[in-house]
């Protein structure tokens, strides 16, 4: 189901060269109290974005930068795109004239009125918290996926894709990085504050919470719990298909194709990847080292839990991370 994903390319292009362009400190503007690139958003479009018509059938996934969204979305795409195949196939009209920029706030003025005219079902990517999203996608009962990541993860993931794209400000250092993530100065705000607010929409019945940590250890048992949410059903062929497709190889394989530039940054393995996986490693030692209190101080601000989940989550060694859910950090399917 990959295909060439011109605006998306366009739209990564030319926030590469104003990226390039601009001063570091020139890279983030303030909206609502929030920071977000300029490279790729506008208060213009956001005041545009108010105006946004969500339809009851649209397929929502929201997450916070660097929690899985490209992955995550790759999925749901191909998910909707394979439930619908019959029908996309039978439509006259060029897949280009039907494309827009999955991410709801990147983009022009005009493109909330252009998203009228996509077909149902539109797959809508996001990594804005709750209250800053349009409120009819609240108010028409749209169905989100809430994509929830590893805290840790996030930072170490979000600190080198800073410093690989330049439509954000680099960090010469970790410290320099994890300040700036601890003190809300990161592009579309604190993950904390973002999981605070999506908290509060938990336990409703249009959202899902899920994990990539669980997801990606059981990518089939996922993949099906995502469709039943999402009322898409598919037979057992089909759902392999989906999920072969979305695997980092074959994403790899066409990021050219489907994220242009942005696909070398996004898709690493081999030597790039161990070397990642070394600072990674260095990161998180200083993380545990240096660093912890504060994280720990700024949760606890934040989330209102105890200290004792705090520390069990970040430094149990897990497979399956944590989720935030009732104000106190859970392991899925196993409450600490």
């Amino acid at each position: 189901m990959e295909k060439s994903r011109k605006k998306f390319i366009d739209v990564i292009d030319k926030a590469i060269v104003i990226g390039n362009a601009m001063d570091r400190d020139e890279l983030l503007f303030s909206y609502k109290g929030v920071l977000y690139p300029v490279a790729l958003c506008s208060p213009e479009v956001f005041r545009a974005m108010e105006s946004f018509e969500a339809r009851s059938d649209d397929v929502i996934l929201a997450g916070y930068p660097k929690s899985g969204t490209n992955w995550v979305g790759q999925i749901l795409s191909d998910l909707v795109a394979t439930f619908e195949k019959k029908r996309l196939e039978e439509k006259s009209v060029n897949d280009e004239e039907l494309e827009e920029f999955p991410y709801l706030e990147i983009g022009d003025t005009e493109k909330y009125e252009r998203m009228k005219k996509l077909p149902s079902r539109r797959v809508i990517l996001t990594h804005l918290s709750p209250e800053k999203l349009p409120k009819s996608i609240f108010k028409n009962k749209a169905k989100i996926l809430l994509l929830i990541r590893n805290p840790k993860d996030i930072a170490t993931s979000f600190f080198h894709f800073s410093n690989a794209w330049s439509a954000l400000p680099s960090y010469e250092t970790w410290d320099d990085f994890f300040i700036a993530f601890m003190t809300e100065k990161m592009p579309w705000g604190s993950y904390f504050n973002y999981l605070s607010e999506w908290n509060k929409y938990a336990a409703d019945e249009n959202v899902m919470t899920i994990t990539y940590e669980e997801l990606k250890e059981n990518q089939t048992l996922g993949v099906k719990n995502i469709a039943s949410f999402f009322g898409i059903s598919l037979t057992g062929e089909e759902l392999r298909s989906v999920i072969e497709r979305s695997s980092f190889q074959s994403m790899k394989e066409n990021s050219l194709k489907t994220h242009g530039a942005l696909g070398s940054m996004l898709f690493r393995k081999g030597r790039e990847l161990l070397e990642v996986q070394r600072q990674k490693h260095d990161a998180l030692k200083d993380l545990s080292h240096s660093s912890l209190a504060h994280f720990l101080h700024i949760y606890y601000k934040v989330l209102h839990i105890s200290i004792k989940h705090i520390i069990t989550a970040l430094l149990e060694k897990t497979s399956k991370g944590a989720l935030v859910r009732n104000h106190r950090i859970i392991k899925v399917g196993k409450d600490l």
